[in-house]
Order: C-alpha cells, then structure tokens, then sequence
C-alpha cells in the first residue's frame, strides 16, 4: 500500500512539474509576442516618419512630371519629303 501511495505521489508532482512547464512556456510565448508587436510598431513609426517627411518633395515631383509638358518629336519619326 505504501508503494501505491508513494507511486500516486510521483505521479502527482510529476503533473505539477509538467504544470509549471506548460505555464512558463506560455508565458515566454505571450512575451515573445509582446516583443514582437512592439517591433512591428516601431517599424510602422519609422515609416510614418519618412512618410511625412518625404510627402511634399514626392507630390512636388509627380506634379512637375504630370504639369510641365515638353513636347518632343519622337526619335522614330520619320518625315516623308
């Protein structure tokens, strides 16, 4: 009876072993995540950044090129004489 017992109990430390593994390996997880999100946030902020940044200059250049025309004959015409 005593074996049974002392079996019972390695048994149930054993699953309170597992426990505390499955738990912290939950909690490493959740951190990783946070971490992960933080990163992704920091990226997006960068972004931003250089968004707002670079905004006029690239709206000033794309309306030069759509605005100021330059007509030009193109170099495989040919005129017929």
């Amino acid at each position: 009876m005593a074996s049974q017992s002392q079996g019972i109990q390695q048994l149930l430390q054993a699953e309170k072993r597992a426990a505390e593994k499955v738990a912290e390996a939950r909690k490493r997880k959740n951190r990783r995540l946070k971490q992960a999100k933080e990163e992704t946030q920091e990226k997006m902020s960068v972004i931003q950044q250089n968004f707002q940044k670079n905004r006029e200059v690239v709206l000033s250049q794309l309306l030069s090129l759509v605005c100021d025309i330059k007509p030009e004959i193109h170099v495989n015409y040919r005129i017929n004489g």
